[in-house]
C-alpha cells in the first residue's frame, strides 16, 4: 500500500479542491510520499487524534498491513505482511531475540517491542513502512519500520488540551504547550497524558475487574537554533503503566492424543471444577492469583541537524532504559496449580548515529552514515507451583513402575535465577540515487552490521515434597530443572537494495525493488533442551540470523486533480533461517520446544489503497492480501490434536504462516460541514475487517482464531474559537472477537483467549490556543 490522505494534517495545504502533499522521511530525507518508490502508509497526529488511537495497537485499525497482538505489555507481537515478532507465545518473552519491525521514535531506535505498547503522546506523524528498511534504518527491520515523529517546538506560542470520557470510567487527558524561551534561538515544548480505564474482565473469585488500562506519560523538549544553519532538538520522555492486567478466559477445549486421564476434562472433573463461564464474552474468570502490570520506560535523546550548505550532517545520541514486573496466574484457573510467574526485568541502551545527506535535487543524491547500539538487559525469573500442581500436571502415577504421586508433590516447588543479555552492534551504509533521465531514477545501496551478543542463564530449583524417591524426583524435573550455561554470538551481515523508479506522468510513478535484510540472531534466555546427562545442549544456545529477499512492483498515482489517490504494489518475500520454535529429537533425550531456525518463509501478497478529497469530505480505503507459507519446516511442535504422551515434531511444511490473516481492510470517512459563524460539525468514521488466522506456532485447529471487523466513529462541534465538543463510540457495533490466544502449560487441552473490548460510548472537549 501506498499513503493516504490520514497524513494529510501533517502536509504542506493542497492545491484547490485536492489533497495535501505528504512529507515523509522514509529515506531520512523530507520527500513527497508520493515520490518515494517504497510501500508505505502515514497516518497525522491530527488523524490519530481523530480516531483516538493511542498505541500501536490502535494504529492496526488505520494500518491494516500491521498486526499487533499482546498477551501484556511484555509479550507484545506486532508485524508487516506476517514478518516481525511471531506471535505471542512464541515471541518477545525471550529476551535473546528481537522484532524483525523495527520501532523508532525521533529517530532513536526501542531494541524492546514492550515499548510500543506504551501510549502516543502529542504526534506529528506516525510512518509505516513496508519490506526491509536495513539499509537506512538499520537493525532488525527486515520486515519493514514503524517511524514515529513527534511534534517539535515552535517559536510562536500555542496550547492544547483534550479531555475524555466514558463507559467504564475510561478516562483521558492529553495536553501540550509549546513557546519561545528566547525569540528565534530556543523555544520548548511540553507534553502529557494520561488513560485510564476499569477492567473488563470480572474476577468472580475475588471481584476485581481485571485488564484495566492505566498509563501516563510526559515528554520535554528543548529546541535551539543559533543560527540558520544549525538545529538542536532535546528530547527527554517517561511513559508508566500501571494496572490490573492482564488475563485470559476461557474459549475452548481441544482433544489430544494423551491418555484421557492426562486431559482436561477428565482432570476438571477430577478436581471437581467448572470455569465461572464457557462463553469468553462472558469476561469472566476465577483465577486465585494476583495479577497486575508495572512497567515503565524513558529516556534522553540529541538530535543534531547542521547544514553545511551542499549537505546536511545529522547526529543522533541517546539513552534509553525499560522497567517490567508482573504478576501472572498462568494456568488461568480458579486451581492453585501455579501461585507465583514473573520475570522482573531491566533494560538499559545507548545509540549513536552519525549521517549526512546531500541537499537538493542534484543528478546524484546520497545519504550514508555510521551506527552503534549497545544494550543490557537482564532477568530475574521466578515460578512457584501450588498445592494443586501434581495432580493437574503429573496426575496419580508416574515413570516407568507407576510410583504414585503425592498431591503435595509440587506445593511450593519453583525455580528461581538470573539472566543477562549483552548487545553491542556497529554499522556503517550509503545510499545513491542517480537520476539517470529526466523521470528515471536508480537506487542502490548497502549497509554492513557487525554484533557481539554474550548471554548467561542460570537458575536453580527448590521447595516442594522433599522425597528420597528417584522416581518423584524425577517427576519434579520434569516440570522445573536448574540450568546454568552462557553463550557467545558473533556475526556481521550485509543488508542493501537496488531500486528502479519512472515517472512515468507528473501525476503516475511506477518502481520495482529488491531488498536483502537481516534479523539479529540471538541467544536463548529461556532454557535449553537437556542431553542425556541432563546438561543443556550448548549448540542450541545461538540462534541465526535471518536473511530476507524481498521483492516489490508497485504504481503511485494522482488522479482529478489531485483529488483521488490510488497506490498498489505486489510483493514477495523470501525468509532464510527464520527464527521460530521447533523440536529437534536428534539432540536431546527429553524431547522440547525451543528458539531455533527453520530453513525457510514465503509471504506474498498485493495491497493497494485509495483515497478521495471532495471538498470537506475525503474517503480512504486499504486492502491487503498476503499468503504467508512455511515453505521448509521439517521439525515443528506438534499441534494438540497430534501430541502423545512424549512430545514428538511435526513437519509444518507447506501450513500457513501463525498470525497471519490473508485478508485485511480498512476504510475511512472524514467530513467537515461548515456552519454559520464560522464553526463546523465534524464526522469520522474508520473500520477494519480481517479475515481468519492462526494463532499458536503448533497451528493447530484448536487455536484457530476467527475473522472480525471493529468500527470506531466519532461526531462533534467545533466553534470559531478553536475548541471541540464530540460523542466518539469505539467499537460502535460491540463486535466480540479474540485479540489473541494461550494453550494452557501442561497441553491439559485448555485454550484460553483474551476476548475484545466491548463497546465505549463517551464525549470529548478540546481545545486549541
Amino acid at each position: 500500500m501506498g499513503t493516504t490522505s490520514r497524513a494529510a494534517d501533517a502536509s504542506p495545504t493542497p492545491d484547490a479542491g485536492g489533497a495535501a502533499s505528504i512529507v515523509v522521511t522514509a529515506r531520512q530525507r523530507p520527500e513527497d510520499a508520493q515520490t518515494v518508490p517504497a510501500a508505505l502508509s502515514v497516518v497525522g497526529g491530527a488523524a490519530l487524534d481523530r480516531s483516538y488511537t493511542v498505541n500501536t495497537q490502535g494504529l492496526a485499525v488505520l494500518v491494516p498491513a500491521h498486526n499487533y497482538s499482546s498477551a501484556n505489555p511484555r509479550n507484545t507481537a506486532f508485524t508487516l505482511r506476517g514478518l516481525g515478532s511471531s506471535v505471542v507465545a512464541v515471541s518477545q518473552s525471550n529476551d535473546g531475540l528481537e522484532s524483525g519491525v523495527g520501532f523508532y521514535v525521533d529517530g532513536v531506535y526501542h531494541a524492546r517491542p514492550a515499548t510500543a505498547a506504551f501510549d502516543f503522546s502529542d504526534i506529528d506523524r506516525i510512518e509505516v513502512l513496508r519490506g526491509p528498511q536495513g539499509t537506512l534504518f538499520g537493525k532488525n527491520t527486515t520486515a519493514g519500520a514503524i517511524n514515529v515523529i513527534s511534534r517539535a517546538p515552535e517559536f510562536t506560542p500555542s496550547a492544547s488540551q483534550e479531555l475524555s470520557y466514558g463507559d467504564r470510567n475510561w478516562l483521558q487527558v492529553r495536553a501540550s504547550a509549546t513557546a519561545p524561551l528566547v525569540a528565534d534561538r530556543l523555544a520548548f515544548r511540553l507534553s502529557g497524558a494520561i488513560t485510564r480505564r476499569d477492567g473488563v474482565i470480572h474476577n468472580v473469585t475475588s471481584g476485581a475487574d481485571l485488564n484495566g488500562v492505566g498509563t501516563q506519560a510526559v515528554r520535554g523538549q528543548l529546541l535551539f537554533q543559533p543560527d540558520a544553519a544549525v538545529r538542536v532538538r532535546v528530547i527527554a520522555d517517561f511513559t508508566n503503566f500501571d494496572a490490573s492486567c492482564c488475563t485470559q478466559v476461557f474459549l475452548r477445549v481441544g482433544t489430544s492424543l494423551r491418555a484421557a486421564s492426562k486431559q482436561y476434562p477428565a482432570l476438571a472433573a477430577a478436581a471437581h471444577y467448572a470455569p465461572p463461564s464457557t462463553n469468553p464474552y462472558d469476561r469472566l474468570t476465577d483465577i486465585d492469583a494476583p495479577v497486575n502490570s508495572r512497567t515503565n520506560e524513558g529516556g534522553v535523546s540529541v538530535n543534531t541537524d547542521w547544514n553545511l550548505g551542499a549537505a546536511t550532517v545529522t547526529a543522533i545520541s541517546a539513552w534509553r532504559f525499560w522497567n517490567w514486573d508482573a504478576a501472572n496466574d498462568r494456568d488461568y484457573t480458579g486451581l492453585p496449580i501455579q501461585l507465583v510467574q514473573h520475570i522482573p526485568s531491566r533494560q538499559d541502551q545507548l545509540s549513536q548515529e552519525l549521517r549526512i545527506a546531500s541537499n537538493g535535487d542534484h543528478r546524484l543524491t546520497y545519504v550514508a552514515g555510521l551506527y552503534y547500539f549497545h544494550q543490557v538487559l537482564t532477568g530475574h525469573p521466578i515460578s512457584i507451583y501450588g498445592p494443586y500442581g501434581a495432580p493437574w500436571l503429573l496426575g496419580k502415577t508416574t515413570g516407568a513402575n507407576a510410583t504414585p504421586v503425592p498431591a503435595n508433590l509440587l506445593d511450593g516447588y519453583g525455580t528461581t535465577g538470573d539472566t543477562r543479555l549483552s548487545t553491542d552492534s556497529y554499522a556503517a551504509f550509503a545510499e545513491v540515487n542517480w537520476h539517470i533521465l529526466p523521470g528515471l531514477t536508480a537506487t542502490g545501496g548497502a549497509r554492513y552490521t557487525r554484533e557481539v551478543k554474550d548471554g548467561a542463564y542460570a537458575t536453580s530449583v527448590s521447595g516442594g515434597l522433599t522425597t528420597a524417591s528417584a522416581a518423584l524426583n524425577a517427576a519434579k524435573l520434569s516440570i522445573l530443572r536448574p540450568q546454568s550455561y552462557t553463550a557467545h554470538a558473533v556475526e556481521g551481515s550485509a543488508s542493501g537494495r537496488a531500486n528502479l523508479a519512472w515517472q512515468i506522468t507528473h501525476s503516475t510513478m511506477g518502481y520495482v525493488s529488491w531488498a536483502r535484510g537481516f534479523k539479529s540472531g540471538g541467544i536463548n534466555m529461556s532454557g535449553l533442551p537437556l542431553d542425556a546427562g541432563n546438561n543443556p545442549v550448548l549448540a542450541t544456545a545461538v540462534v541465526r540470523p535471518e536473511r530476507h529477499d524481498a521483492w516489490e512492483l508497485g504504481v503511485k498515482t494522482r488522479l482529478f486533480a489531485d483529488r483521488l489517490t490510488v497506490n498498489a504494489d505486489l510483493f514477495q518475500t523470501k525468509v532464510h533461517d527464520f527464527q521460530s520454535t521447533i523440536v529437534d529429537s536428534s539432540q536431546t533425550v527429553a524431547l522440547r520446544g525451543y528458539l531455533a531456525n527453520i530453513p525457510e518463509v514465503t509471504v506474498k501478497g498485493v495491497e493497494a489503497d485509495a483515497a478521495l478529497h471532495l471538498g470537506g469530505l475525503t474517503l480512504t480505503g486499504s486492502l491487503a492480501y498476503a499468503d504467508g507459507v512455511n515453505t521448509s519446516y521439517p521439525a515443528g511442535p506438534c499441534p494438540l490434536e497430534l501430541q502423545t504422551a512424549t512430545t514428538a515434531s511435526c513437519n509444518l511444511t507447506g501450513k500457513s504462516l501463525v498470525g497471519l490473516p490473508k485478508w485485511s481492510e480498512s476504510l475511512g470517512a472524514d467530513y467537515t460541514l461548515p456552519m454559520r459563524g464560522g464553526s463546523a460539525i465534524v464526522l469520522h468514521s474508520d473500520t477494519v475487517w480481517r479475515s481468519s488466522y492462526n494463532g499458536d506456532p503448533t497451528l493447530s485447529q484448536y487455536t484457530q482464531i476467527d475473522g472480525y471487523s471493529l468500527t470506531n466513529v466519532s461526531v462533534g462541534w467545533r466553534s470559531p474559537h478553536g475548541w471541540e465538543v464530540a460523542v466518539f463510540a469505539s467499537n460502535l457495533f460491540n463486535a466480540n472477537y479474540i485479540q489473541n490466544l494461550t494453550v494452557q502449560a501442561g497441553n491439559s487441552g485448555l485454550i484460553l483467549g483474551t476476548p475484545s473490548i466491548p463497546r465505549i460510548i463517551g464525549v470529548t472537549f478540546r481545545a486549541k490556543e
